[in-house]
């Protein structure tokens, strides 16, 4: 029996980690009487908090793209909230769908930085989050959000992560220098993101004594990331790759 119960104990083990899986469930919350739906993940072999992350969708709306990357997350060790910016069910199947929606969601800040301050709110109540330890990560319309939220403090992130968003979203210097830390992923041929634009994010991160880093793919077209890209691209003309 003594033999045995190394290998018991191993076994044991074994099937708690089996059993151990991703719990995910969307969570609708509220905006100026709007319900809006996020999707929150983590991985429940983890056990107490840990840092949170939000994850903030392309102008397509909140997609399978956006869920897929929470869950990814989630198996990394975090608990991801993939936030909604345009209120339950609106998702675009059109580029000019996609722009509507996202001029009513960020053509004015203030209504942006509310949208991602609901979400931020949602996400540190959650009893598998560090709310001390708050970071986000932003494809395309997302980057330039997160960016945005990031250099303006709008809430207290300790780092963002912009994928392929436009650089431009937030060139203005904020009012007091930013602890977070940015990293930032661009396409070198991406007409949505021109040399100028990061030429003129380069300066003003310089500027604002902002831990940065800035990495530039060359030859590379907007949405690289995503899976659909190449599709979209073709299907309405527009230089996706």
């Amino acid at each position: 029996m003594k033999k045995l119960f190394p290998a018991l104990v191993l076994l044991l083990l074994f099937s708690m980690e089996v059993h151990a899986e991703l719990q995910y469930e969307d969570i609708k919350y509220k905006i100026d009487g709007n319900e809006y739906t996020g999707y929150l993940a983590f991985d429940d072999a983890i056990s107490g908090k840990r840092p949170g992350v939000l994850v903030v969708h392309e102008w397509w709306g909140h997609n399978e793209y956006a869920r897929k990357r929470a869950n990814m997350l989630a198996r990394l060790g975090y608990t991801a909230f993939a936030l909604d910016m345009y209120g339950t069910g609106k998702l675009a199947k059109h580029p000019d769908d996609a722009k509507n929606f996202m001029t009513a969601a960020i053509g004015q800040i203030p209504e942006a930085e509310k949208r991602f301050k609901a979400a931020y709110d949602v996400l540190i109540k959650q009893p598998t989050v560090d709310s001390r330890k708050i970071a986000a990560i932003g494809y395309c319309m997302g980057g330039g959000i997160v960016l945005h939220m990031g250099r303006t403090g709008v809430v207290d992130l300790k780092a963002v992560i912009s994928y392929h968003g436009a650089l431009g979203f937030s060139n203005q210097a904020p009012p007091k220098a930013s602890k977070v830390k940015v990293l930032a992923f661009t396409g070198g041929a991406d007409p949505f993101v021109p040399k100028e634009q990061v030429q003129t994010f380069v300066e003003v991160m310089t500027a604002s004594g902002i831990e940065y880093e800035l990495k530039s793919y060359p030859g590379v077209k907007h949405g690289f990331t995503s899976p659909e890209a190449d599709s979209n691209g073709k299907k309405f003309g527009i230089p996706l790759a």
